[in-house]
């Protein structure tokens, strides 16, 4: 479950709020004027994010390495036609 709560309540009721997060592994959403601007989440869902931004910085860089003779402005129009012609696709 994902609990939203504002800066203010968080920091009223830290205490809950990490217990909810240890024991029954929900997270929670800290708002500030009506925006999220941070999440608790158990550590083991924490590892779990850093292994796989680990595994997704990787992958960006072979394909950034894979792409680089191909100009910005050219790779950028080529997938602009493709988001226009799957959603064209999905229309239908």
């Amino acid at each position: 479950m994902i609990t939203e709560i504002n800066a203010v309540s968080f920091r009223q009721n830290l205490g809950e709020m990490l217990n909810q997060v240890q024991y029954r592994h929900d997270s929670v959403v800290i708002n500030k004027d009506g925006k999220p601007v941070a999440a608790l989440v158990d550590a083991r869902l924490f590892e779990r994010i850093r292994r796989m931004q680990g595994r997704f910085d990787a992958l960006c860089a072979r394909i950034e390495a894979g792409f680089t003779a191909v100009p910005e402005a050219e790779g950028l129009a080529e997938i602009e036609a493709v988001v226009a012609a799957e959603r064209a696709s999905s229309k239908a």
